[in-house]
């Protein structure tokens, strides 16, 4: 069997505003080493599969940019979406362009374009894993990955009866917990909801025409056509339109260092760190400072007793905010006039 890899990299990141635009979204910036996280995510899948059998999910505006972040991967393997349909209609399309190339047993495995991988070889050694129980159980896998905190950012999943294979039939998925609530069901043996994916595009294709109405009749009707189908169907989340609805289903526990990347306070956790706790980019002078994030571009940025901080610097314009306040910044941007909020 064959296997493919399919890379969301969709969407604005709008929580990592000013570094982040539209032009320049969250997945083509340099957050957790000097590589854009998309082409950091390639490199990482690149030893796995292939790049003429990788498809990238985007934008349209971002198509052109996309490419060029990723020569290798052949220009008819990105793929624009005309209009935003969720996770689920990504991944329906991606999964039905397979099947027309490749048959309804080739094996997709996806994953986003934005994540911090802590290690790269535990990473895909769990994906592999993922797409031989696929193959040989003819399940839906879903890689979820061993909690280290109670994080209230994250959905969780909660793994049923096991099938023998390192796996377990999916119980529930709980979305974004209360701490309380996060923390019993570690306790229980939860897991977070990373959105690692592995399935024969056939086994995956069977539930979105079975169980996913805001879907399956633009994937029929479409015929191939991938400008009708995104224009068509109904934007709906993989996880509520297909995961959710299937008995299908069944969890792997992933042990390596996982993060969305998911808000500037994260950087904290996934970029190096000073002998203060300072994860700093760029020309940036710390004293007397402690467990701050600070990104400049272009210019010299200097903080002095100063704590939980994310200060971030591009083409004139500053932010300074906490870290905990940096969790909510479309509320921020949404109160800012049109001249700094749509800076590009």
């Amino acid at each position: 069997m064959s296997r493919w890899a399919v890379v969301l990299a969709g969407g604005v990141g709008s929580r990592f505003w000013p570094l982040s635009t539209p032009s320049r979204p969250k997945q083509l910036l340099p957050l957790v080493d000097d590589r854009p996280l998309l082409v950091a995510t390639l490199d990482r899948l690149a030893p796995l599969v292939p790049a003429e059998r990788t498809l990238i999910l985007t934008n349209a505006s971002l198509r052109d940019v996309v490419r060029e972040h990723a020569p290798r991967v052949p220009a008819e393997n990105v793929i624009a979406e005309p209009r935003a349909v969720g996770t689920g209609g990504a991944l329906a399309w991606a999964a039905s362009e397979i099947e027309r190339r490749d048959g309804a047993d080739a094996t997709m495995i996806s994953v986003h374009a934005d994540w911090a991988i802590g290690d790269d070889e535990g990473f895909r050694a769990a994906l592999g894993r993922a797409a031989e129980v696929a193959e040989r159980e003819s399940v839906l896998v879903t890689v979820g990955v061993v909690p280290t905190r109670p994080d209230t950012g994250f959905g969780y999943i909660r793994p049923g009866s096991p099938i023998g294979v390192g796996a377990f039939r999916v119980d529930r998925f709980v979305e974004k917990p209360d701490r309380a609530a996060a923390e019993r069901m570690i306790n229980e043996g939860a897991l977070w909801n990373s959105g690692i994916f592995a399935w024969r595009v056939g086994d995956f294709l069977d539930d979105v025409r079975a169980l996913t109405p805001e879907l399956a009749p633009a994937l029929a009707a479409a015929n191939g056509d991938a400008e009708r189908f995104f224009q068509t169907a109904t934007p709906v989340t993989v996880d509520v339109g297909v995961l959710e609805r299937s008995s299908n289903v069944v969890v792997m526990p992933g042990a390596f260092q996982w993060d969305d990347v998911g808000t500037w306070a994260a950087l904290g956790r996934v970029r190096a760190l000073d002998a203060r706790g300072n994860a700093a980019s760029g020309s940036a002078v710390l004293v007397d400072a402690k467990d701050n994030v600070v990104y400049a571009e272009g210019t010299d940025v200097v903080l002095y007793g100063v704590r939980d901080l994310v200060v971030v610097v591009r083409d004139g314009l500053t932010l300074v905010t906490t870290k905990e306040s940096a969790a909510d910044l479309k509320t921020l941007i949404s109160k800012l006039p049109p001249d700094i909020r749509d800076r590009e």
